[in-house]
Protein backbone atom coordinates (compact mmCIF):
# COMPACT_ATOMS: atom_id res chain seq x y z
CA UNK A 1 0.00 0.00 0.00
CA UNK A 2 1.56 3.26 -1.17
CA UNK A 3 1.69 5.71 1.76
CA UNK A 4 1.30 8.67 -0.60
CA UNK A 5 -1.98 7.26 -1.86
CA UNK A 6 -3.07 6.50 1.69
CA UNK A 7 -2.32 10.05 2.83
CA UNK A 8 -4.35 11.41 -0.08
CA UNK A 9 -7.25 9.14 0.84
CA UNK A 10 -7.20 10.26 4.49
CA UNK A 11 -7.22 13.92 3.42
CA UNK A 12 -10.16 13.44 1.03
CA UNK A 13 -12.12 11.55 3.69
CA UNK A 14 -11.37 14.22 6.31
CA UNK A 15 -12.37 17.14 4.09
CA UNK A 16 -15.19 15.27 2.27
CA UNK A 17 -14.04 16.91 -0.94
CA UNK A 18 -11.63 16.09 -3.77
CA UNK A 19 -11.09 19.76 -4.60
CA UNK A 20 -10.45 20.77 -0.96
CA UNK A 21 -8.04 17.86 -0.57
CA UNK A 22 -6.19 18.96 -3.71
CA UNK A 23 -5.75 22.46 -2.28
CA UNK A 24 -4.66 21.09 1.09
CA UNK A 25 -2.09 18.73 -0.43
CA UNK A 26 -0.90 21.02 -3.23
CA UNK A 27 -2.01 18.62 -5.98
CA UNK A 28 -4.34 19.05 -8.90
CA UNK A 29 -7.84 17.65 -8.49
CA UNK A 30 -7.09 15.20 -11.30
CA UNK A 31 -4.05 13.89 -9.39
CA UNK A 32 -6.13 13.38 -6.25
CA UNK A 33 -8.73 11.44 -8.26
CA UNK A 34 -5.98 9.29 -9.76
CA UNK A 35 -4.53 8.58 -6.29
CA UNK A 36 -7.91 7.41 -4.98
CA UNK A 37 -8.56 5.30 -8.05
CA UNK A 38 -5.11 3.69 -7.77
CA UNK A 39 -5.64 2.86 -4.10
CA UNK A 40 -9.07 1.39 -4.78
CA UNK A 41 -7.58 -0.71 -7.59
CA UNK A 42 -4.76 -1.90 -5.33
CA UNK A 43 -7.17 -2.97 -2.58
CA UNK A 44 -9.89 -4.18 -4.94
CA UNK A 45 -12.57 -2.27 -3.03
CA UNK A 46 -14.43 1.03 -3.40
CA UNK A 47 -13.30 3.34 -0.59
CA UNK A 48 -15.32 6.50 -1.25
CA UNK A 49 -18.72 7.40 -2.61
CA UNK A 50 -18.50 10.40 -4.91
CA UNK A 51 -21.79 12.24 -4.38
CA UNK A 52 -21.56 12.98 -1.55
CA UNK A 53 -17.89 12.26 -0.88
CA UNK A 54 -17.91 9.86 2.06
CA UNK A 55 -16.11 6.66 3.07
CA UNK A 56 -17.72 3.34 2.21
CA UNK A 57 -17.81 0.66 4.96
CA UNK A 58 -14.46 -0.59 3.64
CA UNK A 59 -13.17 2.98 3.60
CA UNK A 60 -14.22 3.47 7.22
CA UNK A 61 -12.28 0.35 8.19
CA UNK A 62 -9.22 1.61 6.33
CA UNK A 63 -9.41 4.91 8.23
CA UNK A 64 -9.17 2.95 11.49
CA UNK A 65 -5.74 1.72 10.35
CA UNK A 66 -4.53 4.73 8.39
CA UNK A 67 -3.76 7.14 11.22
CA UNK A 68 -1.50 4.70 13.05
CA UNK A 69 0.19 3.57 9.81
CA UNK A 70 1.00 7.11 8.66
CA UNK A 71 2.14 8.14 12.13
CA UNK A 72 4.55 5.19 12.29
CA UNK A 73 5.96 6.11 8.90
CA UNK A 74 6.45 9.74 9.95
CA UNK A 75 8.09 8.57 13.18
CA UNK A 76 10.42 6.22 11.29
CA UNK A 77 11.44 9.01 8.90
CA UNK A 78 12.15 11.36 11.81
CA UNK A 79 14.09 8.68 13.72
CA UNK A 80 16.32 7.87 10.76
CA UNK A 81 16.81 11.57 10.05
CA UNK A 82 18.40 11.99 13.47
CA UNK A 83 21.37 9.85 12.37
CA UNK A 84 22.45 12.45 9.82
CA UNK A 85 21.20 15.57 11.61
CA UNK A 86 23.73 18.17 12.66
CA UNK A 87 23.96 18.98 16.38
CA UNK A 88 21.17 21.36 17.35
CA UNK A 89 21.80 24.65 19.11
CA UNK A 90 18.13 25.16 19.95
CA UNK A 91 15.53 23.20 21.87
CA UNK A 92 11.90 22.53 20.95
CA UNK A 93 9.73 21.26 23.80
CA UNK A 94 6.14 20.04 23.56
CA UNK A 95 4.29 19.93 26.88
CA UNK A 96 0.84 19.25 28.23
CA UNK A 97 -0.31 22.26 30.30
CA UNK A 98 -0.20 20.56 33.72
CA UNK A 99 3.37 19.40 33.01
CA UNK A 100 4.50 23.04 33.04
CA UNK A 101 5.42 23.29 36.70
CA UNK A 102 7.94 25.63 38.35
CA UNK A 103 10.51 22.82 38.29
CA UNK A 104 10.11 21.95 34.61
CA UNK A 105 10.08 25.60 33.58
CA UNK A 106 13.22 26.32 35.62
CA UNK A 107 15.02 23.52 33.76
CA UNK A 108 14.59 25.21 30.37
CA UNK A 109 17.69 26.88 28.90
CA UNK A 110 17.75 30.67 29.06
CA UNK A 111 17.75 31.12 25.27
CA UNK A 112 16.96 29.23 22.08
CA UNK A 113 13.82 27.49 23.32
CA UNK A 114 10.47 27.01 21.60
CA UNK A 115 7.83 25.80 24.03
CA UNK A 116 4.48 24.51 22.70
CA UNK A 117 1.52 23.59 24.88
CA UNK A 118 -0.31 20.61 23.36
CA UNK A 119 -3.03 18.18 24.43
CA UNK A 120 -1.59 15.21 26.34
CA UNK A 121 -2.14 12.75 23.50
CA UNK A 122 -0.29 15.02 21.06
CA UNK A 123 2.94 15.27 23.07
CA UNK A 124 4.25 11.74 22.30
CA UNK A 125 3.32 12.26 18.63
CA UNK A 126 5.26 15.53 18.47
CA UNK A 127 8.41 13.89 19.89
CA UNK A 128 8.09 10.78 17.72
CA UNK A 129 7.68 12.72 14.48
CA UNK A 130 10.41 15.28 15.17
CA UNK A 131 8.04 18.22 15.72
CA UNK A 132 9.69 18.56 19.14
CA UNK A 133 13.10 17.55 20.50
CA UNK A 134 11.65 16.65 23.90
CA UNK A 135 8.27 16.31 25.54
CA UNK A 136 6.78 16.83 28.97
CA UNK A 137 3.60 14.88 29.55
CA UNK A 138 1.50 14.48 32.69
CA UNK A 139 -1.19 12.17 34.01
CA UNK A 140 -2.36 10.30 37.08
CA UNK A 141 -0.92 6.99 38.19
CA UNK A 142 -0.24 4.91 41.26
CA UNK A 143 2.89 6.09 43.12
CA UNK A 144 6.08 5.16 41.20
CA UNK A 145 4.08 3.67 38.30
CA UNK A 146 4.88 4.96 34.80
CA UNK A 147 2.22 6.73 32.77
CA UNK A 148 0.31 4.75 30.18
CA UNK A 149 1.28 6.47 26.95
CA UNK A 150 0.05 5.73 23.42
CA UNK A 151 2.32 3.40 21.48
CA UNK A 152 3.22 5.80 18.67
CA UNK A 153 6.94 4.97 18.37
CA UNK A 154 9.91 3.95 20.55
CA UNK A 155 10.25 6.70 23.16
CA UNK A 156 12.31 6.94 26.35
CA UNK A 157 10.19 8.11 29.28
CA UNK A 158 11.73 9.30 32.56
CA UNK A 159 9.78 10.32 35.64
CA UNK A 160 10.38 13.94 36.63
CA UNK A 161 7.91 14.70 39.43
CA UNK A 162 5.15 13.06 41.45
CA UNK A 163 2.75 15.36 43.28
CA UNK A 164 -0.29 14.72 45.50
CA UNK A 165 -3.73 15.33 44.05
CA UNK A 166 -6.44 17.52 45.53
CA UNK A 167 -10.14 18.07 44.90
CA UNK A 168 -10.77 21.79 44.35
CA UNK A 169 -14.08 23.20 45.59
CA UNK A 170 -15.48 26.42 47.11
CA UNK A 171 -14.07 27.30 50.53
CA UNK A 172 -17.64 27.30 51.94
CA UNK A 173 -18.45 23.84 50.52
CA UNK A 174 -19.57 21.26 53.16
CA UNK A 175 -16.66 18.99 52.16
CA UNK A 176 -14.02 21.72 52.37
CA UNK A 177 -13.26 21.09 56.05
CA UNK A 178 -12.50 17.38 55.61
CA UNK A 179 -8.87 16.24 55.93
CA UNK A 180 -9.18 14.09 52.83
CA UNK A 181 -11.66 12.87 50.23
CA UNK A 182 -12.29 9.53 48.55
CA UNK A 183 -13.15 9.34 44.87
CA UNK A 184 -15.95 6.89 45.73
CA UNK A 185 -17.73 9.68 47.64
CA UNK A 186 -17.64 12.06 44.65
CA UNK A 187 -19.03 9.90 41.83
CA UNK A 188 -22.40 11.69 41.89
CA UNK A 189 -20.94 15.20 42.25
CA UNK A 190 -20.99 17.78 39.47
CA UNK A 191 -17.54 18.16 37.87
CA UNK A 192 -15.73 20.54 35.58
CA UNK A 193 -14.75 18.84 32.35
CA UNK A 194 -11.40 20.38 31.38
CA UNK A 195 -9.37 17.86 29.34
CA UNK A 196 -6.41 20.21 28.78
CA UNK A 197 -6.28 22.20 32.01
CA UNK A 198 -7.14 19.46 34.51
CA UNK A 199 -7.43 15.71 34.92
CA UNK A 200 -9.87 14.45 32.24
CA UNK A 201 -13.14 13.06 33.57
CA UNK A 202 -12.79 9.90 31.48
CA UNK A 203 -9.58 9.20 33.40
CA UNK A 204 -11.44 9.57 36.71
CA UNK A 205 -14.08 7.14 35.49
CA UNK A 206 -11.35 4.70 34.47
CA UNK A 207 -9.49 4.74 37.80
CA UNK A 208 -12.77 4.58 39.71
CA UNK A 209 -13.65 1.39 37.87
CA UNK A 210 -17.41 1.90 37.93
CA UNK A 211 -19.86 1.08 35.14
CA UNK A 212 -18.78 2.51 31.79
CA UNK A 213 -20.00 6.05 31.24
CA UNK A 214 -21.45 6.37 34.73
CA UNK A 215 -20.71 9.05 37.30
CA UNK A 216 -18.62 12.23 37.33
CA UNK A 217 -21.28 14.30 35.58
CA UNK A 218 -20.16 17.36 33.65
CA UNK A 219 -21.45 20.64 35.07
CA UNK A 220 -19.40 22.91 32.80
CA UNK A 221 -16.86 22.21 30.07
CA UNK A 222 -13.75 24.39 29.98
CA UNK A 223 -11.74 24.12 26.78
CA UNK A 224 -8.86 26.39 27.78
CA UNK A 225 -5.45 25.42 29.10
CA UNK A 226 -5.10 27.78 32.09
CA UNK A 227 -5.12 25.80 35.32
CA UNK A 228 -5.79 28.81 37.55
CA UNK A 229 -8.93 29.62 35.55
CA UNK A 230 -10.09 26.04 36.13
CA UNK A 231 -9.43 26.37 39.87
CA UNK A 232 -11.27 29.72 39.90
CA UNK A 233 -14.28 28.07 38.25
CA UNK A 234 -14.26 25.42 40.97
CA UNK A 235 -13.99 28.13 43.64
CA UNK A 236 -17.03 29.85 42.10
CA UNK A 237 -19.10 26.70 42.55
CA UNK A 238 -19.28 25.71 38.87
CA UNK A 239 -18.15 22.14 39.62
CA UNK A 240 -15.38 20.14 41.24
CA UNK A 241 -11.93 19.79 39.73
CA UNK A 242 -9.03 17.43 40.41
CA UNK A 243 -5.63 19.10 40.24
CA UNK A 244 -2.08 18.63 41.52
CA UNK A 245 -2.01 20.11 45.01
CA UNK A 246 0.72 22.72 44.22
CA UNK A 247 -1.40 24.09 41.35
CA UNK A 248 -4.15 25.12 43.78
CA UNK A 249 -2.06 27.54 45.86
CA UNK A 250 -3.31 31.09 46.15
CA UNK A 251 -6.63 30.74 44.28
CA UNK A 252 -9.10 33.10 46.03
CA UNK A 253 -12.14 31.36 47.48
CA UNK A 254 -10.87 27.86 46.71
CA UNK A 255 -10.30 24.96 49.07
CA UNK A 256 -8.06 22.07 48.06
CA UNK A 257 -8.77 18.81 49.90
CA UNK A 258 -6.24 16.00 49.35
CA UNK A 259 -7.45 12.91 47.50
CA UNK A 260 -6.72 9.98 49.83
CA UNK A 261 -8.32 7.06 47.97
CA UNK A 262 -7.48 5.55 45.61
CA UNK A 263 -3.77 6.15 46.10
CA UNK A 264 -2.90 8.25 43.08
CA UNK A 265 -0.34 10.91 42.24
CA UNK A 266 0.05 13.46 39.50
CA UNK A 267 3.10 12.34 37.53
CA UNK A 268 5.14 14.26 34.96
CA UNK A 269 7.49 12.46 32.58
CA UNK A 270 10.19 13.59 30.17
CA UNK A 271 9.89 12.03 26.71
CA UNK A 272 12.86 11.70 24.36
CA UNK A 273 13.32 9.71 21.14
CA UNK A 274 14.65 6.23 21.83
CA UNK A 275 16.90 4.31 19.49
CA UNK A 276 20.39 3.52 18.40
CA UNK A 277 21.40 7.05 17.39
CA UNK A 278 23.17 7.72 20.67
CA UNK A 279 22.52 9.71 23.79
CA UNK A 280 21.01 13.20 23.52
CA UNK A 281 23.45 16.06 23.25
CA UNK A 282 23.47 19.83 23.33
CA UNK A 283 20.41 21.66 24.72
CA UNK A 284 18.38 18.43 24.90
CA UNK A 285 20.96 16.76 27.12
CA UNK A 286 21.28 19.85 29.31
CA UNK A 287 17.50 20.08 29.69
CA UNK A 288 17.29 16.40 30.64
CA UNK A 289 20.14 16.76 33.15
CA UNK A 290 18.54 19.78 34.83
CA UNK A 291 15.18 18.04 35.02
CA UNK A 292 16.69 14.99 36.69
CA UNK A 293 18.65 17.02 39.23
CA UNK A 294 17.05 18.19 42.47
CA UNK A 295 17.90 21.82 41.81
CA UNK A 296 17.58 22.67 38.09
Amino acid sequence: MDPHLLRTYVTVARLASFSEAARDLGYTQSAVSQHIAALETDLGLPLLTRRPVAPTPAGERLLEHAGALLLRLDAARADLGRFAAAPRATLGVAASPLALTPRTLAALPATGVTLRALPRERVPVAVATGEADAGLVDGIAAPSDPLRLPDVAPLAATGVTEEPLAVVLPAHHPLAARPGLRLDDLVDARWLDAPAAGIPLDRLRAVHGGPAGRGFRTALRYEGTDTRTLAALAAAGQGLALLPLPATDGVPGAAAVPLVAPRLVHRTELLLPAGAHGEPSGPVAEFARRLKSRHP
